[in-house]
């Protein structure tokens, strides 16, 4: 795995461990009772990005390090995991 592949397959962990973040602990205008005219009562009354993103990354990097470890190692390649092409084309016998 290249630089840049590692850094694609960490900004793809690192988005989906984001969205799973963002609604944890979120606290909306509806539950408060100060929802701000304009807009939704479903809109966060205090959201924090920076902490969301500071959780995120520190979930994210670990993941990154098992998957590219994984990678790196050769104990799963592409091969392994086109278990679909092997399912849906018959074998040929050699008669």
């Amino acid at each position: 795995m290249g630089p840049v592949s590692a850094l694609v397959l960490l900004a793809v962990i690192w988005s989906m461990v984001f969205f799973i973040v963002l609604p944890l602990r979120l606290t909306t205008q509806g539950d408060t009772g100060e929802v701000v005219p304009g807009t939704h009562a479903s809109a966060p009354a205090d959201f924090n990005l920076r902490k969301k993103a500071k959780i995120t990354t520190l979930w994210a990097v670990p993941i990154w390090v098992v998957i590219a470890g994984v990678i790196l190692s050769g104990m799963l390649s592409v091969r392994d995991l086109d278990w679909f092409h092997r399912m849906a084309t018959p074998e040929v016998s050699a008669d």
